[in-house]
């Protein structure tokens, strides 16, 4: 694949989420439909292929494997995309962390504790629905933790992901943008729909109270920890939003020059035995 994604949508630097358009389609002409088609078969076509090479590396003792980051304000879709994006990867290869509220043993610890023991494994794709920036995100909006504390966190977030990409990891970090409008109108479809409620949760309303302080804590911490770079994803069509996230991974898996290992025994000798076993 060549790169489709225009340069404006990576991120390493500071970053104004306001200025950027939610429901802009940067990197793809066509329609939903032109959309939809696209991923399932263009990038879904490279998705199979390479994670099916990265897990039989992983057999054999390859270091190589593929950490995606997915994070945004409420209803941006990270399930969504994991379900279109992920799902058309053999789910054998893939492993999905989903980040919550902290347990009472998680809190006994450094909060990269509970992040580090589901970074994925050799030959494994892993996805984060949400992740280590919650403890920045949450902590800086709520006031969960002293200036000087979040500061530490910044430097040990960035710390830890360029201690991944030294270990083999390659790392493909998405923040998912939506704007107030789009928020809205997914919070109100989940009202309307009786099949949605359960994905209602009251203190979303709450927590949208605060969008400007999210807005805030999400461009400090995208510039703040950008050795490994961000792409803003603009997430106000889900179908772009898939397109997008799929290609970003895709061309990063494209890059890491994966191809079939090398078998640890005799081709031929095998084949002559298997034509001597009949």
């Amino acid at each position: 694949m060549t790169d489709a994604l225009t340069p404006m949508l990576r991120a390493q630097g500071p970053i104004d989420l306001s200025a950027l358009d939610s429901r802009a389609t940067p990197g793809f002409d066509g329609d939903k439909a032109d959309g939809q088609k696209a991923l399932r078969h263009e990038v879904g076509d490279v998705l199979a292929l390479r994670q099916e090479q990265l897990y039989a590396r992983g057999t054999t003792g390859a270091r190589e494997r593929v950490l995606l980051v997915l994070q945004g304000m409420d209803t941006s879709g990270k399930g969504g995309t994991i379900a279109k994006v992920a799902g058309l990867m053999d789910p054998l290869g893939v492993r999905v962390a989903s980040f919550k509220r902290p347990t009472s043993e998680e809190l006994e610890h450094d909060f990269l504790w509970r992040i580090e023991k589901q970074v994925p494994a050799p030959g494994m794709v892993g996805v984060f629905d949400r992740s280590h920036y919650e403890d920045v995100l949450v902590a800086r909006v709520h006031e969960l933790a002293p200036p000087d504390e979040l500061e530490r966190r910044y430097d040990a977030i960035d710390a830890f992901e360029r201690r991944l990409v030294d270990d083999g990891v390659t790392v493909v970090k998405c923040f998912l943008h939506i704007d107030l409008d789009d928020q809205r109108e997914r919070l109100a479809a989940r009202l309307d729909d009786p099949a949605k409620h359960w994905k209602y949760d009251p203190g979303d309303l709450d927590e949208r109270a605060r969008w400007d302080d999210y807005q805030r804590a999400y461009e400090v911490a995208i510039e703040r920890c950008s050795s490994v770079p961000w792409t803003i994803v603009p997430s106000g069509h889900k179908w772009y939003r898939n397109w997008a996230v799929g290609t970003v991974l895709a061309e990063a898996m494209e890059a890491m020059g994966l191809d079939w290992p090398e078998p640890g025994f005799d081709v031929d000798a095998e084949r002559a035995r298997l034509a001597a076993a009949d």
